[in-house]
This record gives C-alpha cells, structure tokens and sequence, in this order.
C-alpha cells in the first residue's frame, strides 16, 4: 500500500483530540493502514466486563488477555484495522462510557502494556501505518519516522467526544464528559508505567481552531518532507 519508503507514523495526545479521526484521513491519504491502540485496551476491557473479570486484580486480566484470540483486520475502507477478540468484532461494543471509565485500571497495569505493546509492534513494524495512543511515540515505537502529539483545550475535546458518543447511538452529557475527560487525563499523565508524555522529537499541533482535514492536511506535509530524506 502506498507510494515511497512505508513509514512509521506516532501520533500520541489526550482522550477526545480527534486521533482517531486524524489518523484514518493521513492514512487514507498515504495508502496506509491506521491502528487505533486504545481500542486493544477497550476490547479488553470490555471482555472482563462481560465475563466478570475483577477489573482490579492484574492476573486475572492478563490470563484472560492471554486466552483470548487477538486478531486485527481492515474496515470496510480498508484503512483501519479493527480488533477481533474471539472472532468478533468489538466496534460496537466499546464505546460506551462505562468502559472508557473502566478502560482506565486495565491500561495503567504493567503486565497488559507489555503484552498489547508486543501486538502493537507486530503491527507496525513493517511501516505503512499510521498508529495512536497515548505512548507510542515515547514507548511503543520510539525510533518512528514521524512523532506527532496532538493536542485541543479540554472545552474542544469534550465537544468531540459528546459528538462521537452521540453519533455512536449513546448519550452523552457535558459535564459528566468533560469530569470523564478531566479523571482520563490524570491516568493517563500520572501512570506510573508509560505516562502520557510528549516524545523527545515530535511535533506538537494544537487542534483547538483547526478542523481535522486541516491536521491531517498539517501531518501529510510533514510526512512526505521525511519521505524525501
């Protein structure tokens, strides 16, 4: 897929700075497949919830994460690849608060970073792919080809979330939102393995007055600037 040398683009940043939506445009553009990490997160977090899975006791996680099939195929466009856990698909299933809220315990335990970073690199490593999280340009891929961290003020990012809830079948109120991004954004900054963070390297965009075509447009310049090195 794609023209040029397939490069490795990070992309980290906060909960609601549009990522995932960014992501797909550049990836899209470049012919490349995108891999929303936190997703993995979600799907497992989603699955303990379902099976009953004490969502604080790290063994038992990490044996359900362990038994699980992990396979990541390509949406319907062909630029995402979505998470299949057991043969299916946990698009619809991910979404609501409950598990972003919960999504929280399961990512700042170090056994399950280790194993879903193993999955992300496996992903990533041949090139050709645009990939976002919270530490992939810091932890996950280090040495990427382009490290992006985007960012939005906290009113923009409620704003994108509450549209994405509501677009997505669930409903969605401003301040419980914004409380939820607010408590996000202290897990992820204060987590004592991989931490939010910004990677020596990247290139901060503030998203707060700019459309998601016009950071994707901002990332693509960057991108085929290294493609000609």
């Amino acid at each position: 897929m794609g023209k040029g040398r397939r490069l490795i683009i990070a992309m980290d940043g906060p909960a609601g700075v549009g990522k995932s939506t960014v992501g797909q445009l550049v990836a899209k553009d470049l012919g490349y497949y995108f891999v929303n990490t936190g997703e993995m997160y979600r799907a497992l977090t989603w699955k303990a919830m379902e099976e009953g899975v004490d969502l604080k006791d790290e063994s038992a996680v990490m044996a359900l994460a362990k038994r699980l099939s992990w396979e990541f195929k390509p949406s319907e466009n062909g630029t995402a690849l979505k998470t299949f856990l057991d043969g299916e698909s946990v698009s619809s299933h991910i979404r609501a608060e409950e598990v972003s809220r919960s999504t929280s315990l399961v990512a700042a335990m170090p056994s399950i970073r280790r194993f879903l970073c193993g999955l992300q690199r496996g992903l990533g490593k041949a090139g050709g792919v645009v990939m976002e999280g919270r530490d992939i340009a810091t932890h996950v891929f280090p040495n990427a080809d382009v490290k992006i961290y985007l960012d939005a003020s906290l009113e923009e990012r409620a704003k994108r979330r509450i549209r994405q809830l509501r677009s997505s079948g669930h409903s969605a109120e401003s301040a419980g939102v914004r409380n939820a991004i607010l408590q996000r954004d202290r897990n992820d900054l204060e987590r004592k393995i991989n931490p939010l963070a910004y990677a020596a390297g990247a290139t901060l965009i503030d998203s707060t007055r700019l459309s998601m075509h016009g950071v994707a447009r901002k990332i693509l310049k960057i991108v085929k600037e290294r493609q000609k090195q």
